[in-house]
């Protein structure tokens, strides 16, 4: 008889995994029908003034994409179409399609009339820049004249 030591995050694991194969193989199928908000990847990077954020939206035209700032909030949304056709029955369908939607709240710091969008090879990219009565603001230390070191000869 061989002892084995119990470790309840193997067990934990062996269920994340289970539950991971089911879903990929579509054990839940109310999990990939209907309409379903999707999250698209994103990446939020600061680059001397300006916050710049890349968001993964491949297979979606420009047109397609809504951008808003309001109240300090970044909102990108749009929708994927099925580019099939009514007759066709997918093998393997891993590409969600419906609409997403993201909101990121915005720093105080964020000029939201200079913000600039574009998009390149499925990834959109949001360049913020900081308001100028927003940004750090360098103080000159100013040296005032020291004062004059009295010499003795006191002995």
């Amino acid at each position: 008889m061989v002892l084995k030591r119990w470790n309840p995050y193997r067990e934990l694991k062996q269920m994340e995994d289970t539950m991971d194969r089911l879903w990929r193989i579509g054990g839940f199928p109310a999990y990939r029908e209907g309409s379903e908000d999707w999250n698209i990847l994103i990446d939020v990077m600061q680059k001397n003034d300006d916050i710049i954020v890349s968001a993964s939206v491949p297979g979606i035209k420009p047109e397609q994409i809504d951008v808003a700032v309001e109240d300090n909030v970044l909102t990108i949304r749009a929708i994927r179409k099925s580019e099939a056709a009514d007759d066709v029955n997918y093998l393997i369908k891993e590409r969600p399609e419906g609409s997403f939607f993201r909101a990121l709240r915005l720093p105080d710091t964020v000029d939201s009339e200079k913000i600039e969008s574009s998009y390149c090879n499925g990834v959109l990219t949001i360049t913020m820049p900081k308001a100028e009565e927003k940004k750090k603001k360098q103080i000159e230390v100013k040296v005032v004249n020291e004062p004059e070191t009295i010499e003795t000869t006191a002995k």
